[in-house]
């Protein structure tokens, strides 16, 4: 089929993080680039909402990571540059463990790895500079990350989007994707309105992802965000004097969260809803809360984090894609090599959304990705 017969080149579905940096990649290229979004830009039913999301070099889920957090950043700044946007805020993050906990030993590994500047506090270090945080184990050190940051969201999705569309892409919202197929050399997409021929689908539908292709072994769970207020005590929990963290409690529960900028309050979530996951069904879902919610995370409050009041100000709920080895899914599929995929951990991805729609769209256009994520090759699942 020649390329004037087609809708476009490459088509995108699902415009979170992932797929509006893969659009915004794709479209500077001067690729003829389409994105469909079943919600309307920067929605909060997926995981690309909140606020803020954490940005660190030193990642702990894999040392491939590093590289690929290292190109984010460069690309967060140059859609700064290029939209006039401010994304990235804060300055610095915290790790806090036992030496041998998954989120300190991992984050020592990854900067000894890449040699990334942090500094070690020692108990009595990481108690002076971070009185909030309350009942550190004696055996416990922080680990502190100048270059983490934060990122806003919602600002970075509109950003990416918006910078795709100057370049060329064309977006619909509202546009349901009931199906995609490999016919020849080509791929159909059929939508809830009508049906699309292009060269190459990229999806990137986070939670939805397992409802369009087959993936083994992946599960949806459901992924509580909440918001406290300070109870007015001497201890401050403004971001400036308590900033972005994670806090290993034990071998299944991280607590993680950030200080109150703006219009937000102090956020704190756990790791995987504690050490259980709610599981759901993405059409059928309540979206309702509840104190299920919270009860949890509100009970750790008085003992690790005292001056928060214990029922939160505000929640909100994300979703969390699981993979079978918790990494990404990221490549052509092994039955359709014209349709890739971007997506598993969803809600642990955010900050390298930037890098990975460069990996999607290097891809897409047959060149050799920059980063090797071949660790992250969704065919190992079959």
């Amino acid at each position: 089929m020649t390329e004037a017969a087609l809708d476009a080149e490459v088509a995108v579905i699902g415009l979170g993080a992932w797929g509006a940096s893969t659009l915004w990649q794709l479209a500077r290229r001067g690729v003829r680039a389409v994105g469909l979004d079943r919600f309307g830009r920067a929605h909060r039913f997926g995981a690309s909402h909140g606020g803020s999301r954490m940005f660190r070099i030193t990642c702990l889920e894999h040392p491939g990571l590093v590289p690929l957090a290292r190109r984010s950043l460069d690309l967060w700044r140059e859609l700064e540059r290029e939209s006039g946007r401010e994304l990235l805020f804060g300055s610095g993050g915290l790790l806090i463990g036992s030496p041998d906990s998954q989120v300190v030993s991992g984050t020592l590994a990854a900067a000894a790895q890449h040699d990334i500047p942090i500094e070690k506090l020692d108990r009595a270090a990481l108690l002076a500079r971070y009185p909030q945080h309350s009942d550190i184990g004696v055996d416990d050190i922080g680990v502190w990350e100048p270059s983490a940051r934060l990122i806003r969201p919602e600002e970075a999705v509109a950003a990416a989007l918006t910078c795709a569309e100057k370049a060329g892409a064309q977006v619909h919202s509202g546009v349901q994707v009931l199906g995609v197929e490999q016919s020849g050399d080509t791929v159909r997409i059929h939508t809830s309105i009508s049906s699309l021929r292009v060269r190459r689908a990229v999806i990137t539908a986070g939670s939805w992802l397992p409802s369009l292709v087959e993936l083994p072994g992946t599960r949806v769970l459901r992924m509580p965000v909440t918001w406290f207020r300070p109870t007015g005590t001497n201890l401050s929990y403004q971001l400036a004097d308590f900033p972005v963290f994670m806090r290993q409690l034990d071998a299944e529960t991280v607590l993680w969260g950030c200080g109150a900028e703006g219009d937000y309050d102090v956020k704190l979530g756990l790791e995987q809803f504690g050490a259980h996951g709610v599981g759901l069904d993405l059409e059928t879902m309540d979206r309702s809360i509840g104190a299920i919610d919270w009860a949890e995370l509100s009970a750790l409050l008085p003992r690790y984090l005292p001056g928060l009041q214990p029922n939160p100000e505000r929640i909100d709920l994300g979703m969390l894609t699981i993979t079978p080895d918790g990494q990404f899914l990221l490549g052509p599929l092994p039955t359709a090599s014209s349709v890739l995929v971007g997506g598993g951990d969803n809600a642990h991805g955010f900050k390298h959304a930037a890098g990975i729609g460069e990996y999607l769209a290097d891809l897409a256009c047959d060149e050799r990705p920059r980063i090797d994520l071949s660790f992250a090759d969704v065919r190992r699942l079959w």
